[in-house]
Formats: C-alpha cells, structure tokens, sequence
C-alpha cells in the first residue's frame, strides 16, 4: 500500500473511531460503569484524532517497508484496542488496572485478565508506533529512504 493509501486509511479508520466513540457516549447512562465507559468515550475521541493526524502527517514519515506497515498495524491496533478494551470493562465492571474509574469493582479472575492483557498490549502497541512514527520524522521531508542498489552489493547504497 503507498504512502498516501495508507495516510487516506488512517484517516478513514479515525472518523470510523470518532463515531463510534460518540455512539459510546450515548450509552454511557445504560453501562454497568458508566464512568469506565466515559473513560471509553474520551479515549475513543482522542485515539481518533491521533489516527487523524498521523494520517495527516503520514507521507512525512521516512520509514522504511517493514517499518511503515508496523507503524500503520500498530496505530490501528493500539487506537481501536484503547476504545475497546476500555469499553469492555464497563461492561464488565472490571477495575484491577483502572482502580480511579472502576469505583472498587473488581470483575472475575478470567474477565480482569482478558481486560489487563488488552491494556498491556495496546500500551505496548501505541509506545511502539510512537517511536516508529517519532524515528520516520527524523530526516527533511525531501530526503529520500536509502535502498540497496542491488542485491549482491548491500554496501552500496542510493538514494
């Protein structure tokens, strides 16, 4: 996928995600922890702008293939998993990792594990995209991703 596809995807996968986050709020009221589901309605709306801008600032980036599609899974991963997960457990009414907004609910061993390793991983995730992204905006935009010239010569390098 180019540059600008993966730009146009990215923004594309953020208004998807701020819809959702407003259905979210919209249902804050019925959830079995509502303020967990607040918390799901703000980060929905925060994690849709970051795709948003990242989309925006995408053809910047100067990484390289394998770089570029780990920033891009990873942002799509970690964005939609915050929203989720955190909408998970309002549902669930776990709180073991989120003890200021689960208001001392504690869920089932397999429930606040399914929740916990949700957070773990999409932290994980978003940590990893940011430095990737941070690494991509590191050269001017007009200096081009040095490329092998040709296989059996690795050493050269053209640009």
């Amino acid at each position: 996928m180019s540059a600008p596809d993966r730009g146009r995807s990215l923004m594309l996968a953020g208004y998807v995600l701020f819809v959702l986050a407003l259905v979210t709020g919209l249902v804050i009221p019925a959830l079995p922890n509502p303020r967990q589901g607040l918390s799901s309605h703000v980060t929905g709306l925060l994690n849709a702008m970051f795709l948003i801008l990242l989309g925006l600032a995408w053809e910047r980036l100067r990484l390289g293939a394998r770089a570029s599609a780990a920033a891009f899974g990873l942002a799509l991963y970690g964005t939609y998993a915050n929203w989720g997960f955190n909408l998970l457990a309002s549902i669930l009414g776990t709180g073991a990792m989120t003890p200021l907004v689960a208001g001392g609910r504690v869920g089932g061993a397999w429930q606040e594990g399914l929740v916990n390793t949700g957070y773990v991983t999409l932290g994980l995730a978003m940590l990893v995209c940011g430095l990737l992204a941070a690494w991509g905006l590191r050269r001017p935009a007009g200096e081009p991703v040095a490329t092998p010239a040709r296989q059996g010569r690795p050493d050269v390098l053209t640009t």
